[in-house]
């Protein structure tokens, strides 16, 4: 085509009504506001929730001695790693032990050690004169299986300490060997340097004292008061008497909140509601961000969030770094009657390349019309919120649920004034001088976990290895 018949082409007149033109005569076919932040929150829709009168829930348990069962803190300069001082309470030892003083004359003595992977931090069977706290890598605790085969006993990471008997029994051996898999900085405090401060420190000294002379009450396995029961006698031997203890001081879990004021134009109320309704589309978003916030709070919260929330007997290591069939074999033995795992859909990932390594297919089952990837029968939930750090690790979280199973459970209020939901509502505050109509849109809510064994988790899962 030529370009005088090109611009002959463009000049035609219009022979029919244009679709531009057309269009202010039609009614469009709209679409609800849509929202990528709204997530499945299986969470919240998996978690059984207990109605709270008063916004205060009471966990009792009964009494319990176990004591040092946390993390250390360590504070990083340069290549340089110290102690603090408060910390050194976490070991059974120190434990509720208050002179500031004493404690950071302790830290100071501790000594840092690096050291590479597959070298012995403790040889079994040698005489254990030293506390080590692991400021950061990880190391395995290997012990000799029945066939004299190496076994490995447990995984240690940043925060746990051992050789901790050290400080009460002078005699005491190492009972495993303690080897590092990773770059491993490590705090020794020698049992030495206790003694010689415990020398110039009076009070120090009779802590010491007081702890080897007092016998140790008796307990079972889970750190708490033995119940003295008789069983397989016969004739007339003396029954032993016995009694339940409760905790004294038992942990109560107050109603956390999440508030937003949603503003309005009357304007935009009266005359922009065909055909949707601007105040609901609005108020409906607003409790699904509302929701979002709720499930990252239960997952993150340092006050009640699960990730903060697990007791450190409860938390492991993977063994190959990766989240492998193995590890969440380990979770799941740590515990009865589990329910669920929680994992970011990229470890959910990893755990798939894992399976595929060794040829395994997990099961799926339909839950609410999707299906879920099962381990064990136990079903393994996606979830955004658990965190996934710079160095791509994140965690699985395991737990048994129910107050009947002394699990986890979900705690609201319901029948609060202008409810929507149960223990979520919107409330009307009025319309201000710029004709602007407020909502306070408020949502009540928390998380407790009856017993520690109901929860656990696996950290440091690594999520970006390929091969």
């Amino acid at each position: 085509m030529s370009v005088g018949e090109e611009v002959h082409a463009q000049e035609k007149p219009q022979q029919s009504l244009g679709t531009s033109a057309a269009r202010n005569l039609a009614t469009t076919t709209k679409s609800a506001p849509q929202m990528q932040e709204i997530s499945s929150r299986w969470l919240l829709r998996m978690l059984p929730w207990v109605n709270v009168q008063g916004g205060t829930y009471r966990v009792n348990r009964r009494l319990s001695y176990a004591v040092g069962d946390g993390r250390i803190t360590f504070v990083k300069t340069g290549d340089q790693v110290t102690v603090i001082p408060a910390e050194l309470c976490e070991l059974p030892a120190l434990r509720s032990y208050e002179d500031d003083d004493v404690l950071g004359e302790l830290a100071r003595r501790c000594e840092q050690r690096e050291f590479q992977p597959g070298a012995v931090l403790a040889e079994f069977g040698s005489p254990t004169d030293e506390v080590l706290l692991l400021a950061h890598g990880k190391v395995e605790k290997i012990g000799t299986g029945p066939y004299g085969d190496d076994t490995v006993l447990g995984v240690l990471a940043d925060g746990a300490y051992f050789g901790d008997q050290a400080l009460l029994d002078p005699d005491t051996i190492w009972e495993y060997t303690a080897r590092a898999v990773t770059a491993c900085t490590v705090l020794a405090l020698p049992r030495q340097a206790l003694d010689q401060i415990a020398e110039r420190s009076d009070s120090l000294r009779e802590h010491l004292e007081q702890l080897r002379s007092v016998p140790s009450q008796r307990t079972n396995k889970y750190g708490e008061k033995e119940i003295e029961l008789a069983a397989g006698h016969t004739g007339e031997p003396d029954i032993p008497h016995t009694f339940v203890d409760y905790e004294a001081a038992p942990r109560e879990y107050e109603l956390s909140v999440a508030q937003t004021v949603l503003r309005v134009h009357t304007r935009v109320a009266d005359l922009y509601n065909q055909p949707m309704n601007q105040t609901e589309q609005q108020l409906r978003l607003t409790v699904e961000a509302l929701k979002e916030r709720q499930e990252h709070e239960l997952i993150n919260n340092r006050e009640f969030g699960l990730l903060h929330n697990c007791e450190y007997d409860q938390r492991l290591q993977p063994h190959d770094g990766v989240p492998s069939p193995d590890d969440l074999d380990e979770l799941l033995c740590r515990r009865r009657g589990s329910k669920l795992f929680l994992a970011h859909p990229r470890a959910i990932a990893a755990f798939g390349r894992e399976c595929n390594k060794r040829g395994l297919v997990p099961e799926s089952i339909e839950i609410a019309g999707n299906r879920i990837p099962t381990w064990r029968g136990v079903p393994i939930f996606p979830c955004n919120k658990i965190p996934v750090s710079d160095s791509r690790t994140t965690s699985i979280i395991c737990m048994r649920t129910g107050e009947e199973e002394q699990g986890v459970i979900g705690l609201r209020q319901s029948g609060i004034p202008d409810e929507i939901e149960p223990s979520l509502s919107v409330r009307f505050m009025g319309i201000n001088e710029q004709a602007i109509i407020k909502y306070l849109v408020t949502a009540y809510y928390s998380a407790a976990v009856l017993v520690p064994d109901a929860l656990g988790v696996l950290e440091n899962v690594e999520i970006g290895r390929w091969q």
